[in-house]
């Protein structure tokens, strides 16, 4: 997938590359939602009125000129009235984006606001969200509604439509974007924490202990070297985060991947590049316990660092949060995973860390993983194991699987699990934890 470069981009390439990811994620429908940029010049390029959202060119993209000329093959979205009355009321966001999420769409029409404070980073990503009433679809009145939400408070860069769905700004449409993917997986989480059991919000204080805690601004090294072999993982760490993030396991906020490289060195993702675009040039070399100077590595390095002082034979390590595992990392549930035998297979038993231990905890945390490859952190992440990253991405896949599966099942009926006997079967059969 061609990566985002707001600053070398023509805007209508920028929202044909972001309403297609938002089409493909699941997150609108062929007919549903609209992106927009104002560019410097006053124009505002917008996704166009009744044309598939799964197949948008370029060339579909209509630009309005500050006087309302209208340039493009198509009618410019009918939603234009608000993107044009957002922009006048927020000269600094350059970026809108409306959609129908499913996760946000549920909040809409129960009227409520997903709490972010579920996941550590959604606070400082979203901002306060506002809540905005109903009007007419493309009518002034809605833009007027909208518009007169944001002016309520400044920080709102997020707002929720009654029965509608949401609009989000953004300085750029990185920023927008993120933003957005942000807010849903916020709204997916609690949707499936609440099917789950109950889900159990992170404190102002946790919120600022979690953000005061973790010290990426590690000694850095001169001279990095970047032979053959460096580059290849590299390549490798950007194929297989856009792959996560195209299947929903990572966001463009958050989600981590490393490689072991000699000894207890090893590559890793930067913490300050969006997961969707991240390129080879972005990904940091960890060295002696070092990071490469000039960047700045994810904030979960000294966790991997410390896993893989602690077991040499783990060779990759993913941290990432999706819909599903965050379900049962935001909950008291037992994610159990002895539902079919690939599924124990992969993952083993998988215990739960309290939140914060990757900082209160991070000895006991990193020697778990000498006796099984999957652990959740609560309100945080999933943390994964393994031996090759491909094969340490299968094994998330199959975590996310298995979750996806269990909050399927909670209203369907109870659980039957594999029994132990059937486990020692297993363990014996397919050599699990030799």
């Amino acid at each position: 997938m061609k990566q985002l470069d707001v600053k070398l981009m023509h805007p209508a390439e920028q929202i044909a590359i972001i309403i297609g990811r938002i089409y493909r994620s699941g997150m609108t429908t062929t007919s549903g939602g609209n992106v927009s940029i104002m560019d410097d010049n006053g124009d505002i390029w917008i996704t166009p009125a009744g044309i598939d959202k799964g197949s948008l060119t370029p060339a579909d993209i209509i630009c309005v000129k500050p006087d309302g000329t209208v340039i493009g093959p198509h009618r410019p979205s009918s939603e234009y009235p608000f993107h044009r009355a957002l922009y006048k009321i927020r000269p600094k966001m350059h970026s809108v984006i409306h959609a129908h999420p499913p996760g946000l769409v549920t909040f809409s029409i129960v009227h409520q606001i997903p709490d972010t404070s579920i996941i550590p980073q959604a606070r400082s990503v979203c901002g306060p969200v506002g809540f905005a009433p109903y009007a007419l679809p493309g009518s002034e009145l809605l833009g007027e509604k909208i518009a007169h939400e944001f002016k309520k408070n400044p920080d709102y860069k997020a707002v929720i439509m009654e029965n509608h769905g949401v609009v989000l700004m953004g300085e750029d449409i990185a920023d927008a974007y993120q933003r957005f993917e942000t807010l849903e997986l916020c709204a997916r989480t609690i949707l499936n924490a609440n099917t789950l059991g109950e889900p159990k919000f992170l404190s102002e204080e946790q919120i600022l202990r979690h953000e005061q805690a973790i010290n990426t601004n590690l000694r850095p090294f001169m001279n990095v070297k970047y032979p053959s072999d460096e580059r290849a993982i590299r390549t490798e760490i950007c194929t297989i985060v856009r792959r996560a993030c195209s299947q929903g396991l990572m966001c463009s906020s958050y989600g981590t991947a490393s490689i072991r490289w000699r000894g207890d060195d090893f590559l890793i993702t930067p913490s300050n590049v969006q997961r969707w675009d991240i390129e080879p040039g972005d990904i940091v070399q960890v060295k002696n316990g070092m990071v490469e100077a000039g960047k700045m590595a994810s904030r979960s390095v000294a966790l991997h660092h410390e896993i893989y002082r602690r077991n040499p034979k783990i060779n990759s390590i993913i941290l990432t949060q999706s819909p599903a595992l965050m379900g049962y990392c935001t909950t008291g549930v037992e994610f159990n995973v002895r539902t079919i035998p690939e599924s124990w297979i992969f993952l083993q038993d998988v215990p739960r860390f309290p939140f914060g231990s990757q900082y209160d905890n991070l000895d006991a945390l990193a020697e778990e993983f000498k006796t099984r490859p999957c652990v959740l952190l609560e309100n945080d992440s999933v943390i994964v194991t393994g031996d090759k990253l491909i094969n340490t991405f299968d094994r998330l896949e199959v975590a996310d699987f298995s979750a996806r599966s269990l909050i399927m099942a909670a209203p369907v009926g109870k659980l039957h699990p594999i029994n132990d006997e059937q486990v020692e079967e297993l363990r014996k059969a397919f050599h699990v934890g030799e």
